[in-house]
Protein backbone atom coordinates (compact mmCIF):
# COMPACT_ATOMS: atom_id res chain seq x y z
CA UNK A 1 0.00 0.00 0.00
CA UNK A 2 1.15 3.49 -0.97
CA UNK A 3 -1.03 6.20 -0.10
CA UNK A 4 -1.40 9.74 -1.79
CA UNK A 5 -2.95 11.77 0.44
CA UNK A 6 -5.21 15.01 0.03
CA UNK A 7 -3.60 18.17 1.97
CA UNK A 8 -5.28 21.25 2.00
CA UNK A 9 -3.07 22.34 4.85
CA UNK A 10 -5.81 22.69 7.24
CA UNK A 11 -6.91 20.64 10.03
CA UNK A 12 -8.68 18.22 8.63
CA UNK A 13 -6.27 16.47 6.10
CA UNK A 14 -3.75 16.58 8.70
CA UNK A 15 -5.99 14.61 11.05
CA UNK A 16 -6.53 11.95 8.59
CA UNK A 17 -2.74 12.07 8.14
CA UNK A 18 -2.26 11.36 11.55
CA UNK A 19 -5.08 8.42 11.68
CA UNK A 20 -3.40 6.92 8.11
CA UNK A 21 0.22 6.93 10.28
CA UNK A 22 -1.42 4.84 12.96
CA UNK A 23 -3.59 2.68 11.09
CA UNK A 24 -0.62 2.14 7.91
CA UNK A 25 2.57 3.21 9.40
CA UNK A 26 5.02 4.55 6.55
CA UNK A 27 1.85 3.80 3.99
CA UNK A 28 1.79 8.03 3.11
CA UNK A 29 4.30 8.12 0.36
CA UNK A 30 3.19 12.30 -0.70
CA UNK A 31 0.99 15.02 -0.08
CA UNK A 32 -1.01 16.39 -3.05
CA UNK A 33 -2.05 20.35 -3.44
CA UNK A 34 -3.78 22.28 -5.53
CA UNK A 35 -2.22 25.57 -5.74
CA UNK A 36 -3.42 28.74 -7.23
CA UNK A 37 -0.67 29.42 -10.13
CA UNK A 38 -1.71 33.16 -10.39
CA UNK A 39 -0.56 33.93 -6.15
CA UNK A 40 1.08 30.99 -5.65
CA UNK A 41 -1.47 29.88 -2.99
CA UNK A 42 -3.01 27.07 -1.39
CA UNK A 43 -6.68 27.31 -3.12
CA UNK A 44 -9.35 28.54 -1.05
CA UNK A 45 -7.60 28.65 1.58
CA UNK A 46 -5.01 30.63 0.58
CA UNK A 47 -2.08 29.40 2.98
CA UNK A 48 1.39 30.43 1.33
CA UNK A 49 3.21 27.83 -0.80
CA UNK A 50 6.46 28.81 1.62
CA UNK A 51 3.92 27.53 4.69
CA UNK A 52 2.65 24.67 2.77
CA UNK A 53 6.42 23.45 1.78
CA UNK A 54 7.17 24.18 5.14
CA UNK A 55 4.27 21.82 6.64
CA UNK A 56 5.25 18.83 4.14
CA UNK A 57 8.83 19.22 6.04
CA UNK A 58 7.08 19.01 8.94
CA UNK A 59 5.40 15.85 8.38
CA UNK A 60 8.43 14.28 6.46
CA UNK A 61 6.22 13.92 3.26
CA UNK A 62 6.83 14.88 -0.60
CA UNK A 63 4.63 17.59 -1.80
CA UNK A 64 3.50 17.11 -5.27
CA UNK A 65 1.33 20.68 -5.86
CA UNK A 66 -0.82 21.14 -9.00
CA UNK A 67 -0.84 24.47 -10.49
CA UNK A 68 -4.62 25.64 -11.58
CA UNK A 69 -5.41 29.47 -13.02
CA UNK A 70 -7.55 31.36 -11.36
CA UNK A 71 -10.53 31.29 -12.21
CA UNK A 72 -10.17 27.68 -13.38
CA UNK A 73 -13.30 25.65 -15.19
CA UNK A 74 -13.89 22.69 -13.87
CA UNK A 75 -12.77 21.18 -17.15
CA UNK A 76 -8.88 22.22 -16.88
CA UNK A 77 -9.56 21.53 -12.87
CA UNK A 78 -9.99 17.69 -13.95
CA UNK A 79 -7.55 17.78 -16.29
CA UNK A 80 -4.64 18.98 -14.06
CA UNK A 81 -6.09 16.25 -11.22
CA UNK A 82 -6.39 13.18 -14.40
CA UNK A 83 -2.55 13.95 -15.08
CA UNK A 84 -1.66 13.85 -11.09
CA UNK A 85 -2.90 10.86 -10.58
CA UNK A 86 -1.83 9.24 -13.38
CA UNK A 87 1.52 10.35 -12.54
CA UNK A 88 0.88 9.17 -8.90
CA UNK A 89 0.29 5.63 -10.25
CA UNK A 90 3.25 5.11 -13.08
CA UNK A 91 4.77 6.42 -9.29
CA UNK A 92 3.26 3.31 -7.82
CA UNK A 93 1.09 4.68 -5.50
CA UNK A 94 -2.36 2.24 -4.76
CA UNK A 95 -4.55 4.28 -2.90
CA UNK A 96 -5.59 8.11 -2.91
CA UNK A 97 -7.01 9.00 1.01
CA UNK A 98 -9.14 12.25 1.86
CA UNK A 99 -9.84 14.14 4.92
CA UNK A 100 -13.81 14.72 4.21
CA UNK A 101 -16.13 14.16 6.72
CA UNK A 102 -19.63 13.59 6.05
CA UNK A 103 -20.83 15.10 2.38
CA UNK A 104 -21.99 12.07 0.32
CA UNK A 105 -21.45 14.32 -2.55
CA UNK A 106 -17.62 15.48 -2.59
CA UNK A 107 -17.18 11.80 -1.66
CA UNK A 108 -18.81 10.40 -4.56
CA UNK A 109 -17.50 13.02 -6.58
CA UNK A 110 -13.84 11.57 -5.97
CA UNK A 111 -15.08 7.86 -5.84
CA UNK A 112 -16.18 8.67 -9.56
CA UNK A 113 -13.21 9.90 -10.78
CA UNK A 114 -10.89 7.64 -9.12
CA UNK A 115 -12.64 4.88 -10.81
CA UNK A 116 -9.92 2.86 -13.44
CA UNK A 117 -7.38 4.83 -12.42
CA UNK A 118 -5.35 2.34 -10.04
CA UNK A 119 -6.19 4.48 -7.22
CA UNK A 120 -8.35 3.23 -4.56
CA UNK A 121 -10.03 5.96 -2.58
CA UNK A 122 -9.62 6.23 1.34
CA UNK A 123 -11.63 7.94 3.99
CA UNK A 124 -10.19 7.48 7.28
CA UNK A 125 -12.39 10.21 9.51
CA UNK A 126 -15.40 9.78 7.16
CA UNK A 127 -18.47 9.89 9.66
CA UNK A 128 -16.93 10.80 12.88
CA UNK A 129 -20.00 13.45 14.30
CA UNK A 130 -18.06 16.62 13.73
CA UNK A 131 -18.42 17.85 17.56
CA UNK A 132 -16.98 14.87 18.58
CA UNK A 133 -14.11 14.62 16.10
CA UNK A 134 -12.74 18.61 16.33
CA UNK A 135 -12.41 17.90 20.21
CA UNK A 136 -10.96 14.67 19.70
CA UNK A 137 -8.47 16.57 17.52
CA UNK A 138 -7.87 19.69 20.27
CA UNK A 139 -7.06 16.70 22.68
CA UNK A 140 -4.71 14.73 20.34
CA UNK A 141 -2.40 18.31 20.10
CA UNK A 142 -3.47 19.54 16.50
CA UNK A 143 -3.31 23.24 16.77
CA UNK A 144 -4.49 25.26 14.23
CA UNK A 145 -5.67 28.92 12.63
CA UNK A 146 -8.92 29.90 11.07
CA UNK A 147 -7.25 31.13 7.51
CA UNK A 148 -10.43 31.95 6.06
CA UNK A 149 -13.93 32.22 6.99
CA UNK A 150 -17.55 32.89 5.00
CA UNK A 151 -18.98 36.39 6.39
CA UNK A 152 -22.14 34.88 5.25
CA UNK A 153 -22.60 32.75 7.93
CA UNK A 154 -20.01 33.40 10.22
CA UNK A 155 -18.87 37.05 12.08
CA UNK A 156 -15.26 37.67 10.40
CA UNK A 157 -14.03 38.24 13.50
CA UNK A 158 -12.99 34.67 14.10
CA UNK A 159 -10.37 34.99 11.14
CA UNK A 160 -7.22 34.73 12.34
CA UNK A 161 -8.15 33.13 15.67
CA UNK A 162 -6.89 30.06 16.64
CA UNK A 163 -9.21 27.09 16.76
CA UNK A 164 -9.87 25.89 19.79
CA UNK A 165 -12.33 25.04 22.21
CA UNK A 166 -13.08 28.82 22.89
CA UNK A 167 -13.82 29.50 19.39
CA UNK A 168 -16.28 26.18 19.02
CA UNK A 169 -18.20 27.34 22.24
CA UNK A 170 -18.64 31.33 19.68
CA UNK A 171 -19.95 29.36 16.78
CA UNK A 172 -23.40 29.75 16.10
CA UNK A 173 -26.34 27.21 15.90
CA UNK A 174 -26.13 25.20 12.89
CA UNK A 175 -21.94 25.95 12.17
CA UNK A 176 -20.30 22.60 11.51
CA UNK A 177 -17.06 22.67 14.26
CA UNK A 178 -15.27 21.64 11.88
CA UNK A 179 -16.55 23.88 8.56
CA UNK A 180 -17.37 21.00 6.61
CA UNK A 181 -19.94 23.14 4.52
CA UNK A 182 -17.28 25.91 4.01
CA UNK A 183 -18.08 28.05 7.19
CA UNK A 184 -14.25 28.31 7.05
CA UNK A 185 -10.87 26.88 6.66
CA UNK A 186 -7.53 26.61 9.13
CA UNK A 187 -4.48 26.27 8.03
CA UNK A 188 -2.67 23.29 10.55
CA UNK A 189 0.95 24.40 12.75
CA UNK A 190 1.41 21.88 14.54
CA UNK A 191 0.24 18.43 15.93
CA UNK A 192 0.77 14.75 16.21
CA UNK A 193 1.33 14.54 12.26
CA UNK A 194 4.34 17.08 12.55
CA UNK A 195 7.46 16.44 13.34
CA UNK A 196 8.30 19.98 14.96
CA UNK A 197 5.51 22.82 14.93
CA UNK A 198 5.79 25.51 12.41
CA UNK A 199 6.72 29.02 13.98
CA UNK A 200 4.01 31.30 11.90
CA UNK A 201 2.94 35.00 12.49
CA UNK A 202 -0.47 36.53 11.43
CA UNK A 203 -0.18 38.85 8.30
CA UNK A 204 -2.44 41.19 6.82
CA UNK A 205 -6.28 40.46 6.46
CA UNK A 206 -8.02 40.76 3.41
CA UNK A 207 -11.86 40.53 2.73
CA UNK A 208 -13.40 39.82 -1.02
CA UNK A 209 -16.84 39.31 -1.29
CA UNK A 210 -18.48 37.30 1.25
CA UNK A 211 -15.10 36.02 2.70
CA UNK A 212 -12.38 37.23 4.53
CA UNK A 213 -8.92 35.82 4.79
CA UNK A 214 -5.65 36.12 7.03
CA UNK A 215 -2.49 35.68 5.64
CA UNK A 216 0.31 33.65 7.90
CA UNK A 217 3.99 33.89 7.09
CA UNK A 218 6.48 32.33 8.34
CA UNK A 219 8.30 34.06 11.83
CA UNK A 220 11.05 36.33 10.57
CA UNK A 221 10.09 37.33 7.02
CA UNK A 222 9.80 40.68 6.63
CA UNK A 223 9.13 41.67 2.97
CA UNK A 224 5.85 38.85 1.77
CA UNK A 225 6.43 37.58 -1.63
CA UNK A 226 2.89 38.50 -2.51
CA UNK A 227 0.94 41.50 -1.61
CA UNK A 228 -2.65 41.36 0.83
CA UNK A 229 -4.36 41.88 -2.49
CA UNK A 230 -3.10 38.04 -3.90
CA UNK A 231 -4.60 36.66 -0.33
CA UNK A 232 -8.44 35.93 -1.56
CA UNK A 233 -8.45 34.14 -4.74
CA UNK A 234 -10.24 31.29 -4.61
CA UNK A 235 -10.29 28.75 -6.78
CA UNK A 236 -13.88 28.58 -8.57
CA UNK A 237 -16.04 25.34 -9.48
CA UNK A 238 -16.00 21.78 -8.17
CA UNK A 239 -16.30 21.63 -3.88
CA UNK A 240 -14.18 18.81 -4.00
CA UNK A 241 -11.34 20.48 -4.27
CA UNK A 242 -8.68 19.79 -2.14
Amino acid sequence: MKILLSWSSGKDSAWALHVLNRTHPGAVGALLTTVNEAVDRVAMHAVRREVLEAQAAAAGLPLRMVPIPHPCPNEIYEERMRAAIAQAVRDGFTHAAFGDLFLEDVRRYREERLEGTGLQPLFPIWGIPTDDLALQMIAGGLRARVACVDTRVLDAALVGREWDRALLRELPPGADPCGENGEFHTCVYAGPMFREPLALELGETVARESFIWSDFLPVGRATPPHGAGAVGAPASGSPART
